[in-house]
C-alpha cells in the first residue's frame, strides 16, 4: 500500500489552485506588498529563488476574510 505524502509547502502553482486564485494574483499581490484597496498576498517564505507557500498560512489567510451570506453585508460592515 503507497502512502501520499501532502507536502507541507507548496508552490506557486499548487498555492493558487489550492485557494481558487490564480497563479498571476500571488505573483502580483507579492510584488504590490499591502496597498490601499488591494487583497493582501498570503504570507510566503523564500528559499533561494523559489517562492513556497505553506498550507497552514493558506487557511489562515483564507479564514481572515469576512463570510458573506449576500453582498450587502459588505457594504454594511464597513
Amino acid at each position: 500500500m503507497t502512502t501520499q505524502v501532502q507536502p507541507k509547502a507548496l508552490t506557486e502553482l499548487e498555492a493558487a489552485k489550492y485557494i481558487g486564485m490564480s497563479r498571476s494574483f500571488l505573483a502580483q499581490a507579492r510584488m504590490d506588498g499591502v496597498r490601499d484597496n488591494r487583497t493582501p498576498a498570503p504570507p510566503f517564505i523564500k528559499i533561494g529563488r523559489s517562492v513556497r507557500y505553506l498550507r497552514e498560512d493558506l487557511d489562515n489567510w483564507l479564514n481572515h476574510f469576512m463570510k458573506l451570506e449576500h453582498l450587502g453585508q459588505a457594504v454594511n460592515a464597513r
